[in-house]
């Protein structure tokens, strides 16, 4: 996926954006980025890889070197930001959160237009900022253009610009990511997660609604374009997943949801029979652990934790580009505790089932050491359908989801017809998917959290949430 941070200061802030930028580490895993500005040096750029290696390793050196009072960073799962564009506009460095899903229609009407060229990446594809910058320049201010470009996209986009005034910031038309402003005697910052600023003595100023286009300076934060809080779409599965157990997005912390979306599920379990004799809860680390902590308390079953991920190597599962090393990185980081798996009975939550690749893996490694019964119960709905607004996954098809395998398989193509049967547990079709589920990860039995069960947990209006990979609904 990716985020971003930026600071306007009567100071130079470089090292505030080194730093907070950092703070979106968790959020992507290909490149990371930083773009200063100041009137002796101008503009200043420094894009790394971090497929092998953290943001701050990368950036360290850089950092000393760097001057200016204004600066933004990034993290992407996608192309090297922030790019700087020369324009009708001026010079300045763009760089932005989401998904193109037509860009390559929108390169070719540019070209038709009369748009010179697009330096092309290694992978042949042109670089999302480069495309945007394009779409900006054909309006006469950056308000119109940021517009344009977003009216024009299809998918998501989240961006911002510095130029040699002032950081201009864009939520996307939907709110799918949030954009958080800080602020602090010296100035203002921005943010995709809240968190980011808080260790820097910023504190949250307002979020941006959804489409609101914001200029920061020194002095102020100024809105120069009304959002729309009546189009706000944003993703749920920020707070399942994705998001940082200390964000907040929309008033609700991560943490708070995913341990009052542990405790609902438990009380489902309760209400209809299915909460198993197990010895532990326990949570598949790191994000599942939460919604374990609440499922136990709920339940009144004690927490433990069975095995413990080895994290100073390899934080995240999906740092290697190639699948299959992907899952062996993510069996070789989780060490058994012995003691708390031999002869147990226990049940994991973890935060969803994709592919069902990694968790097959787990649960036979719980078996190789001994345990007796692995229940396992997902903290959100089935997933049916890959993200089309947020690089999420590395999918290239929606039958890799093990879910649409499944059905498929029962139905053939006619089977997305009844999504919401299988989603649901009551139905036939829905106990069928678990059972076939259980069978091929082997685990003794399976649920899932309800779409109204998140909803619930999240606390925000059900119709200011995006569930499109759960229920296909825009």
């Amino acid at each position: 996926m990716g985020g971003f941070f930026g600071a306007a200061s009567k100071n130079d802030c470089v090292t505030d954006v080194f730093f907070g930028t950092d703070y979106h580490s968790h959020l992507g895993t290909r490149r990371g980025g930083m773009t200063s500005y100041s009137e002796e040096n101008g503009f200043q750029r420094n894009i790394h890889s971090i497929e092998n290696s953290p943001f701050r390793t990368k950036f360290e050196n850089d950092v000393v070197n760097m001057r200016g009072k204004l600066c933004i960073g990034c993290i992407s799962d996608t192309d090297p930001q922030p790019i700087l564009v020369r324009s009708k506009l001026g010079l300045y460095a763009v760089c932005s959160v989401g998904i193109i899903r037509n860009a390559d229609t929108l390169v070719n009407e540019l070209l038709e237009k009369g748009c010179a060229n697009f330096e092309a990446m290694s992978s042949g594809n042109i670089n999302s900022g480069d495309l945007i910058g394009a779409l900006i320049a054909q309006k006469d201010s950056f308000v119109e253009g940021i517009r344009y470009a977003q009216d024009k996209i299809e998918g998501t986009m989240s961006l911002i610009i510095l130029t040699k005034d002032s950081i201009i910031a864009a939520r996307d038309r939907f709110g799918r990511l949030p954009i958080i402003i800080g602020k602090r005697s010296d100035g203002f910052c921005l943010s995709t997660e809240s968190f980011a600023f808080q260790k820097l003595g910023y504190a949250t100023y307002k979020e941006l609604e959804a489409g609101e286009i914001v200029e920061l300076t020194s002095d102020e934060c100024r809105t120069i374009a009304e959002g729309d809080p009546s189009k706000m779409k944003i993703c749920t599965f920020l707070w399942t997943y994705y998001g940082y157990p200390n964000a907040v997005y929309e008033g609700v912390n991560v943490e708070v949801m995913r341990t009052r979306n542990g405790e609902i599920m438990a009380e489902n379990d309760i209400k209809n029979g299915r909460l198993p004799d197990v010895d532990y809860i326990c949570g598949v680390p790191d994000s599942g652990t939460p919604h374990a902590i609440g499922y136990a308390n709920r339940s009144g079953i004690p927490f433990a934790r069975p095995f413990i991920k080895y994290t100073p190597t390899w934080p995240r599962s999906f740092m290697p580009t190639n699948q299959s090393m992907r899952n062996q990185v993510a069996k070789m980081k989780l060490i058994p505790v012995h003691d708390l798996i031999n002869g147990k009975k226990l049940l994991f939550v973890d935060d969803s089932i994709v592919r069902g690749t990694q968790m097959r893996e787990t649960v036979e490694f719980l078996y190789e050491h001994g345990a007796k019964e692995v229940h396992m119960r997902s903290a959100c709905p089935p997933i049916m359908y890959g993200c089309k607004y947020l690089n999420f996954s590395r999918s290239t098809s929606e039958m890799e989801l093990i879910a649409r395998q499944i059905i498929d398989e029962f139905e053939g193509p006619v089977g997305v017809r009844h999504i919401e049967e299988y989603s649901n547990s009551a139905t036939e079709r829905g106990r069928r998917l678990r059972d076939e589920i259980c069978k091929r990860l082997r685990l003794t039995s399976l649920e899932f959290q309800t779409l109204e069960g998140t909803e619930k947990a999240v606390g925000v209006d059900a119709c200011k949430l995006c569930t499109y990979c759960w229920n296909g609904k825009e």
